[in-house]
Order: structure tokens, then sequence, then C-alpha cells
């Protein structure tokens, strides 16, 4: 899935930059955007997102380009890996700026886990 977010006034840090939290919220959402659309009917929860790192600044006015795809998938849990990029629109150009796994479990209605659809249980 593919999505795309301008960089406003305010998601901006005390320096000018794009502030990380506000960077890893739209992650997560579009993660699990991505796995709600790809498994309809589940309810899921964010269990866990692997290494953090930002591998540069973005400044106001930047298109942030966010790719999630599924990386893998257990049981009852699923993993998508999200890389975002940042856009010249003078250019066309994009670099990348930050990539993570994030997994998430699937819940029944009172919070315990369930497998996934066609989940091949061991």
């Amino acid at each position: 899935m593919e999505s795309y977010t301008v960089v406003r006034p305010e998601h901006l840090n005390q320096y000018g930059h794009l502030f990380g939290g506000c960077l890893l919220k739209w992650v997560d959402e579009i993660a699990w955007i991505a796995a709600s659309r790809d498994n309809p009917g589940c309810r899921f929860v964010t269990i866990g997102m692997d290494r953090v790192a930002f591998h540069r600044g973005v400044h106001q006015g930047a298109v942030l380009r966010f790719d999630a795809s599924e990386q893998s998938r257990g049981c009852t849990s699923i993993t998508y890996v999200i890389r975002v990029f940042a856009d010249d629109l003078n250019t066309g150009a994009e670099e990348a700026i930050f990539s993570t796994c994030i997994t998430f479990v699937r819940l029944d209605e009172t919070g315990c886990k369930i497998p996934l659809p066609n989940a091949t249980i061991v």
C-alpha cells in the first residue's frame, strides 16, 4: 500500500525539522491501515516496532511517501515493513528517510488473541 502526506508547521520540532513522534504516528497508522485492508474483518493492535532510525531530517513542505507491505505472518500476528521517502517536487527525486517493521496481533472483541484468516495452526 502506498500513501502520502505533507509536512506542515504543526509537525515540526523546535529546530524546524519533522518531529520524530509525528513520523512514528503516521508509520503506525499506515501500517495498521495496510494490515486491515489486506485482512478484512480483523481487529489489529500494534505489539512492536523494530529498530527506529531516522536517516535524515525533513523540512516543512516536504511530501512524504509511505510504502507498506506484508513481510511475514504467524498464527495470530502479522508484520509489515514500512519505508518512508521524502520527495523533491522540483526534481522528482526521492530520498529514503526511514524504515522499520511493525508487528500487529489479531484480537477478538474481548482482547484475546485469535488466529489470522487462513493461519496454519501447528
